[in-house]
């Protein structure tokens, strides 16, 4: 019985490892097909499987094809290597504000320099940052992977003073992307929120936002068929130590974790509960737990609003679309 991946979110570590992988390759070569638009935008909750995409996103462009034997991708591409700019903007320092953030911007793009054995002639991070995609994009295109683009606004949230200075510093970040266009083969940002997705991105008006695109609406997370085909032996597992039927566990499980829909259609499992489920063997609140949704309590307390009553609450898609950070 092959291990669950708990907690590993590296592409190459869940494979050499032998740990279980549910092969979504199709729908990535359905995102990597497209030749209208090369630069897109997903965004999903927390703890859903981006970080595992985007280095999945990696090891392709890489070129690391025997990665993926035995996936659906293995021999639908053509495999060539392409100098990769990855970024992930939770490793990134938050505690010192904005300098504090600055300089660990700074020292992530050095880093990035001397692993690709290249000179860095500048301190300031933006120049550098353009540098480095047209020094890379000289030979080959390059390709830029961002791993949740929010961070740095949700961090400062509740300071609208940062708050603000920091949306202006991304949205220069990403302009610095726009203008370098011509050196860029694919760009893939993900995050867990859309409310900056307009002004942030204002930029990039090549970006194809495909959170709610039906096509990849179940690109993250675990249809019903993948879960009771991937993870049969650990659900009859699970289910003997609670001494329940698979039957019972499976709508369980089914009652807990499947209510996730982007296209209205195709729902998908919460991938980290039901890691945690199936390695505890307990049912739980693990997402909740993980990491509580302090700022929706708090404003939910100030408004004094009644939860029962948005149970159901329908609203447009444009809304999603039009959705300011100011607007809470």
């Amino acid at each position: 019985m092959k291990q669950l991946p708990l907690g590993i979110q590296t592409f190459r570590d869940i494979i050499e490892s032998d740990n279980i992988y549910v092969d979504k390759t199709k729908d990535i070569y359905n995102l990597l097909s497209n030749n209208d638009k090369n630069f897109f935008f997903l965004s999903r909750p927390r703890r859903f499987g981006k970080s595992l995409l985007i280095s999945t996103l990696e090891e392709i462009f890489l070129g690391n094809q025997e990665l993926f034997k035995g996936l659906w991708i293995y021999d639908k591409i053509e495999w060539k290597k392409y100098p990769v700019i990855r970024i992930d903007f939770t490793s990134l320092t938050y505690s010192n504000g904005i300098n504090g953030f600055q300089k660990s911007f700074l020292a992530e793009v050095k880093a990035m320099y001397r692993r690709h054995n290249l000179k860095i002639e500048t301190d300031d991070y933006k120049e550098a940052f353009k540098e480095l995609i047209e020094k890379l994009g000289k030979k080959d295109k390059v390709v830029i992977l961002i791993d949740e683009y929010d961070k740095p606004i949700t961090e400062f949230i509740e300071n609208t003073e940062i708050r603000n200075i920091m949306k202006d510093i991304i949205k220069d970040f990403y302009l610095v992307i726009k203008e370098s266009d011509r050196y860029i083969k694919f760009a893939f940002l993900t995050g867990v929120s859309k409310f900056a997705k307009v002004s942030v991105f204002s930029g990039l008006n090549n970006l194809r936002d495909i959170t709610l695109e039906d096509k990849f609406s179940t690109m993250l997370g675990y249809t019903e068929s993948e879960l009771f085909s991937y993870f049969k032996e650990h659900i009859k597992a699970t289910a003997k130590k609670l001494n329940v039927t698979q039957k019972y566990l499976k709508n369980t499980l089914k009652t807990w974790y499947n209510g996730y829909s982007w296209d209205g259609k195709n729902f998908v499992y919460n991938p980290f509960s039901i890691l945690n489920v199936l390695t505890v063997q307990q049912i739980d609140n693990y997402w909740f737990q993980s990491g509580t949704t302090t700022l929706l309590v708090k404003l939910i307390k100030e408004k004094n609003v009644d939860v029962e009553k948005l149970e159901n609450i329908e609203i447009s898609k444009s809304m999603l679309d039009s959705f300011e950070i100011e607007d809470i």
